[in-house]
């Protein structure tokens, strides 16, 4: 699957962002989708997850109560609201698929997953 990621901006602490991560090319509701992040000088990090059929999601103890994982079957996309920004919210965001047979399961480690999008940036200023 090909996964297209948008949204990303600047933005002041406190506001939002909508990323969408759009998906191509094979059969979306055989994937569970996930969103990690990296800063400069650090390493990737999990954000969120969801399941194929959208009914488990799971966060990052940073991000739980402000972010908030949904998927789209029909529309093939994932997106990820997030609320209350934070400067440390400030990386790259990157969506990523997993072909999975289970409907009901989420990854949270990168290197679970098969396929990942490009990449967009999140700038949360002070």
């Amino acid at each position: 699957v090909q996964l297209q990621a948008s949204g990303g901006g600047l933005v002041q602490a406190g506001g939002s962002l909508r990323l969408s991560c759009a998906a191509s090319g094979r059969t979306f509701t055989n994937y569970a989708v996930g969103w990690f992040r990296q800063a400069p000088g650090k390493e990737r990090e999990f954000v969120a997850a969801i399941s194929r059929n959208g009914g488990i999601s799971r966060y990052a103890d940073s991000v739980k109560g402000r972010f908030t994982i949904s998927r789209d079957n029909a529309k093939n996309t994932v997106n990820l609201q997030m609320d209350s920004l934070k400067p440390e919210d400030t990386a790259v965001y990157y969506c990523a698929a997993k072909n999975t047979g289970v409907p009901v399961i989420v990854y949270v480690l990168w290197w679970e997953y098969d396929s990942w999008g490009q990449g967009t940036l999140v700038t949360v200023s002070s």
